[in-house]
């Protein structure tokens, strides 16, 4: 009998496309995890957790399960959703700042303004009233060099309170953009100077983490040069995806959101709500009173807003590739770099040019299977990290992923087209041009969208960044749960709150155990760090997990801080789809 390593199966469970495979993750066990919740731990709430525990299995903050391979996913003390706990190193602390200068001091500095406000924007056609950043959609590139030290400073004149993540980087944690934890949320009318080593190169971007304001115009690419560039191109295109209903028929991410929750009692109050404080940063007693006012009338907030424009719950969509339903959201159009596939943006090259393409699916809901008209793509990164070169016609991406692939240029006019998976056929339109020809129509689907497609299970990391061989000091599982209809979206089937912590230490291998419990996909997201898929697979820090599956990631814990684990559907995460890994103090 033939065996078959778990990359295999991983592959193995993926629906068929044209003549490739869209690789799944291996099925889950599709019941409860191994073990039972033990409730308090003998140790206390605040029991230290170290290598010497090797390969344990830990749940939240307070539980500790040894190798027995008992788990643990309650929080064996129920406190104040506004008390942090401690042991816990703050996003500000001196490991922190130890950490930051390690990554060396001594690069140029670069230095940016973002101006976040009301702006109305043209999507080709069509103008509509929305949040931006410098009134453009999407926002001005950030670029930059690995090694470089980035100031930027974000001036906030919005209604209400915002911020900025660095999606994909490994900054210092108090950087992280992450309102309640990592720093106080930049409130109207102020500011806020972000400062950090960025080290990572490749393909990322930014948004904010508050509430639903990822699903207007609050994105931009951040392109990170690599020094020591192996590839070798002529020209270089970003390419944004995009779902779009903010401004259109009175539509807005937050009445979109208080439709879906329909008033449940967990639903809308997520940590990107906006809230003062600082959870993980000592908050001071007017901070976490702001926080409970803010989440005492967001409720009613929302309630409100959902009164304008027309239902956008999707209605009747499916996707085989996804493991059946594809969203949340029937958002009316699909966009490329900020344009309606009526009036799309036209990469102007030349025959024979080499053509990097980085692709960024920054939507708020949506999947999309991409493909260049007449061309196979090479993909060299995802998520910014290198791979083995390997040739494509179609592309499955998820909500935070990015792709990098090399195309040589026909002489012509093509179609690049983003397919929203599943969502009653809809596409974003963008075109290159090496030549004479027709624009390609609006809705211009290439063969390419029914070729060979691939995802990340498909792809093996460069050898350049493979990951050691090691075995997991600490295991933590992280089951997804909720469903469409009460929109209970959580992790463990606990909703998030701003004092669960999933404790980790310096130096540890730590693996997460994904289980998608729910008959939902999942794009699951890591910050400050970037994890490996099994056997082999590539450096990613956003992956997709499809319903029923299980899919165990490796991570080294060594960036320390308070950082959040979520999906990365935007409305997924709001209801509560979230937690927080955190680094024990040794202090």
């Amino acid at each position: 009998m033939p065996t078959h390593s778990r990359r295999a199966l991983l592959g193995a469970g993926f629906a068929a496309v044209g003549s490739g495979l869209l690789a799944a993750c291996s099925p889950g066990d599709g019941g409860s995890p191994a073990g039972t919740d033990v409730g308090n731990s003998p140790h206390g709430p605040h029991a230290t957790h170290g290598p010497h525990a090797a390969h344990s299995h830990h749940g939240p903050e307070g539980h500790h399960a040894a190798h027995d391979h008992r788990h643990s996913h309650v929080p064996a003390h129920h406190r104040s959703d506004d008390d942090p706990p401690s042991g816990y190193l703050s996003p500000d602390g001196p490991e922190v700042a130890e950490a930051e200068r390690k990554r060396g001091l001594t690069g140029p500095v670069r230095r940016f303004t973002l101006t976040a406000a009301p702006a109305r924007i043209d999507l080709g056609g069509r103008t509509v009233k929305t949040w931006a950043y410098d009134g453009e959609l999407p926002g001005k590139e950030l670029r930059v060099t690995a090694g470089d030290r980035l100031q930027l400073t974000l001036n906030n004149h919005l209604p209400q309170s915002t911020s900025v993540h660095w999606h994909g980087l490994h900054v210092r944690n108090d950087m992280d953009g992450v309102p309640g934890i990592t720093q106080r949320a930049v409130r109207p009318g102020s500011s806020f100077d972000y400062r950090f080593v960025v080290s990572e190169p490749g393909t990322h971007w930014i948004h904010p983490h508050v509430g639903v304001q990822l699903d207007r115009a609050l994105y931009a690419p951040l392109i990170v040069d690599d020094p020591k560039e192996p590839l070798s191109y002529d020209k270089e295109w970003v390419v944004l995806l995009d779902d779009w209903l903010d401004g259109i028929d009175g539509s807005t991410p937050d009445a979109v959101l208080a439709e879906l929750t329909k008033g449940h009692p967990h639903g809308g109050m997520g940590h990107m709500g906006g809230m003062g404080g600082m959870g993980g940063m000592h908050a001071s007693e007017s901070d976490r009173a702001h926080h409970r006012h803010r989440a005492h009338g967001r409720s009613a907030h929302l309630a409100a807003s959902g009164a304008h424009g027309p239902s956008r719950l999707l209605r009747g969509g499916r996707s085989r590739l996804l493991g059946g339903d594809p969203g949340d959201v029937d958002h009316p159009f699909h966009l490329i770099n900020g344009r309606l596939a009526e009036d799309p943006e036209t990469f102007h090259a030349r025959p024979g040019d080499r053509i990097r393409i980085r692709i960024i699916n920054a939507s708020g809901d949506t999947a999309y299977r991409v493909a260049l008209g007449g061309h196979r793509m090479t993909v060299t990164h995802t998520d910014g990290n290198p791979v083995q070169h390997a040739g494509t016609d179609v592309l499955l991406m998820g909500m935070g992923e990015r792709y990098d692939v090399l195309v040589t240029a026909k002489d012509g006019v093509f179609p690049f087209t983003a397919l929203a998976e599943g969502k009653h056929r809809r596409t974003a339109l963008a075109v290159l041009r090496t030549g004479t020809g027709a624009k390609p129509g609006a809705y211009t689907r290439p063969k390419e969208l029914k070729g060979r497609l691939m995802t990340a299970y498909q792809l093996t990391a460069a050898e350049s960044v493979r990951a050691s061989r090691r075995s997991p000091d600490r295991t933590i599982d992280m089951k997804l749960t909720g469903s469409m209809e009460r929109y209970n979206w959580s992790i463990n089937g606990r909703p998030y709150t701003p004092s669960q912590r999933y404790p980790v230490e310096q130096g540890e291998r730590v693996r997460i155990v994904f289980r998608n419990h729910s008959r939902m996909w999942h794009p699951m997201h890591v910050h400050g760090h970037t994890f490996a898929l099994p056997d082999g697979g590539p450096l990613k820090d956003s992956t997709i997990l499809l319903p029923g599956r299980r899919v165990p990631v490796d991570f080294d814990a060594d960036n320390p801080g308070l950082w959040m684990v979520h999906c990365h559907n935007v409305y997924h995460s709001e209801a509560g789809m979230m937690t927080i890994l955190g680094y024990r103090s040794s202090r």
